[in-house]
């Protein structure tokens, strides 16, 4: 280079290893708030599956309902005929779906005034309670035992 300007790949080069330095610094601390970001986010969405079933049991209405197949959208969409006698496939699919298969009949929940808003009849939010709380001691485990981990290396 002729001119005065600095070589910009050694200014990149350059960056890139205060970057990683500050990375490699602050890894402990990092994998410990990517815990707590999934710890709240688990709360928050245990205390919407409350809300949902709190709102459920103050109008609820019973009916039995079809598990569609679309397994491209990422939930499991049921097919129920609701008071009024419209066919209802909620939006969001239904609440607590493990273990249902398409074609399948079951007995759903849903909130009399919101028909969008249904479980899987005598499921709660407390049915995924547990495996929500071993997903979260697994991820304390292995975020939470890494940064211990590396905590303890760079003090010897």
């Amino acid at each position: 280079m002729t001119s005065g300007a600095g070589d910009p790949l050694a200014d990149v080069r350059g960056s890139s290893r205060t970057v990683g330095r500050a990375l490699h610094r602050f890894l402990p601390q990092i994998l410990v708030g990517v815990a707590a970001f999934v710890t709240v986010l688990a709360v928050v969405a245990l205390a919407g599956s409350v809300v949902d079933d709190v709102a459920i049991s103050r109008s609820r209405v019973v009916a039995p309902a079809e598990v569609l197949d679309d397994p491209s959208i990422g939930r499991t969409l049921i097919r129920f005929t609701d008071g009024n006698g419209q066919f209802v496939v909620p939006e969001r699919g239904v609440l607590y779906p493990r273990g249902l298969t398409a074609g399948q009949t079951i007995t759903v929940e849903y909130e009399a005034t919101n028909p969008e808003n249904v479980r899987v009849a005598g499921r709660t939010a407390a049915s995924g309670l547990l495996s929500m709380a071993g997903g979260l001691v697994v991820v304390w485990l292995v975020f939470g035992g890494t940064s211990y981990w590396l905590r303890r290396r760079r003090s010897r």
